[in-house]
């Protein structure tokens, strides 16, 4: 099994999902989200997927996506027909579960071959002669057994696990200096899933500055007699074809505008029924205490604001009551902003696939931070990269260990009923048990990885999650406040997530790069 997982084979890993799908059980809303995309494919013409609104699960996904939902409703059909039936709302059978839970661990084959290929981008400067202390080890099991990807896929159903896949092939890619193949991997997976739109500025920035770009001066700055047109038309034509493939059929239709707005459903609102863990849901907890300050000091009108708004648990706009309402053009400025001083840092401060890993992450963490409508689960648009820093330097692992801990945590409302609460809890122990000790052991000979204060707030974690599953359904409150757990939640983790992306920002832009490494 070490060997597998050091190489990136899956077999072991593979026969362990299907024992954990088989214990997961409990169908969530998301299964039924991708069998209603399986029916709309496989009976619709093109021209009526983005138009098919028979269930609220709409199509909502890029094209590409879509044309993945019609491959595999073709091999549906051999399964159980009944699952393809558009009028079929909350279908379920045990050949339809078996054929979904099914879907997910075969596609992860791609995952398990992009952590093989970053495993080969780390350099073995750490050399050990214990297997279980190899950096490449270490990431291929920080990769594989992420809490987070298992639950969200497997648990919860999604089909993340490849498409991440795509991403850190892509990256590998990237490290290995096979810019065009890393260039169209991303291009592709933009068609899969538009949330990676978060990490493009930090290929569009790299690929320019050390591709479309060839020499740098002997001080690390940039040589502008080095542009090549040759290169930069090249990654043209990439973004070209897959952006023509994917959406040129709705642009011959007249169908384009649909599409976008299935993509980018603005009506939806700041945040998600379950504020994900970041700025905007400090800025929600605060004016929800601002009103409460408000209406004990009568300083509000009581019967002007609208009961549980922003914690009913519907998906729709709400208004703030005392603090300013945010608009998506605020949150794309903050976003924007956000990111500003790590594409800076990209261009500015070149340190190659490290800076690159760098930037993507910041990347991600800041729109995770303030973007409209962020879904909890898009942490691990951060969390995955991050890992691969996590290995190389001291100081990266902790920032891992904070982030990776409090943004796995903050998933667990994913998973509410009874029988998912041992798993979680046990799965959850497991990894993060592991991340410690095996980057303890790594970094042994550098300074502790958390400092005190970052221990106690990791610690506290706990007895949050016991009274969030125990104490709290036992009281009175939970009839008055049932939202009280989600908000504690989102929180706590949300001030842990915004301090991991503080220290890494600092990190980042107080770390000096020696100018023969710029040159290089």
């Amino acid at each position: 099994w070490t060997a597998a997982a050091q190489v990136g084979g899956g077999a072991p890993w593979s026969k362990a999902k299907l024992v954990y799908f088989k214990a997961a059980s409990a169908l969530h809303a998301d299964f039924e989200v991708h069998r209603n995309w399986l029916a709309i494919t496989h009976n619709l013409p093109l021209s009526q997927w983005y138009f098919e609104a028979t269930s609220e699960w709409t199509l909502d996904y890029p094209p590409f996506f879509a044309w993945f939902e019609y491959v595999l409703s073709h091999i549906a059909k051999y399964f159980d027909p009944q699952m393809l039936v558009v009028e079929n709302l909350n279908y379920t059978s045990r050949a339809t579960v078996f054929f979904q839970r099914f879907s997910v661990i075969f596609t992860d084959t791609l995952f398990i071959y992009a952590v093989h290929e970053c495993c080969r981008c780390i350099n073995g400067k750490r050399a050990a002669k214990d297997i279980l202390e190899k950096p490449t080890f270490i990431l291929a099991v920080l990769l594989l057994w992420n809490f987070g990807l298992l639950i969200v896929d497997h648990i919860h159903f999604q089909y993340n696990g490849f498409l991440f896949g795509l991403m850190l092939l892509s990256v590998a890619r990237l490290c290995q200096k096979r810019y065009l193949e890393g260039a169209l991997l991303f291009a592709v997976l933009l068609h899969f899933k538009h949330i990676y739109v978060y990490v493009a500025p930090a290929y569009g920035i790299y690929l320019l500055r050390s591709y479309c770009f060839t020499a740098n001066n002997a001080d690390g700055s940039l040589k502008w007699r080095s542009f090549s047109f040759l290169h930069v038309t090249l990654l043209g034509l990439i973004v070209c074809l897959v952006s023509a493939l994917s959406l040129g059929p709705f642009l011959v239709l007249g169908q384009l505008p649909q599409v976008i707005s299935r993509l980018f459903p603005f009506k939806r609102g700041l945040c998600h029924a379950y504020w994900a863990p970041n700025f905007w849901a400090l800025y929600n907890a605060m004016d929800k205490a601002l009103t409460i300050l408000g209406l004990k000091c009568n300083f509000l009108d009581g019967t002007k604001i609208p009961k549980a708004s922003m914690t009913g648990g519907l998906v729709q706009e709400f208004q703030h009551t005392v603090l300013p309402s945010v608009t998506p053009l605020a949150t794309l400025i903050c976003t924007f902003i956000a990111i500003l001083p790590s594409v800076f840092c990209l261009w500015f401060k070149p340190q190659g696939p490290r800076g690159f890993l760098q930037c993507l992450v910041l990347c991600a963490l800041s729109s995770f931070m303030f973007g409209w409508h962020v879904h909890e689960k898009a942490i691990l648009l951060a969390i995955l990269p991050l890992s691969l820093l996590s290995i190389q330097r001291a100081k990266d692992a902790g920032i891992y260990l904070i982030l990776a801990t409090t943004g796995h945590f903050s998933l667990f409302p994913l998973l509410f009923t009874t029988p998912e609460l041992p798993i979680k809890i046990l799965l959850m122990l497991l990894f993060t048990v592991y991340s410690f000790s095996s980057l303890k052991s790594l970094f042994r000979r550098e300074k502790l990885l958390l400092n005190w204060l970052e221990t106690i707030y990791l610690i506290q974690l706990v007895p949050l999650e016991i009274f969030c599953e125990i104490i709290f359904p036992l009281t009175s409150w939970k009839q008055q406040f049932p939202f009280v757990p989600l908000l504690l939640t989102s929180v706590y983790c949300a001030l842990g997530i915004t301090y991991a992306w503080l220290k890494l920002y600092v990190s980042v832009l107080t770390e000096r790069v020696p100018v023969r490494q710029k040159a290089e």
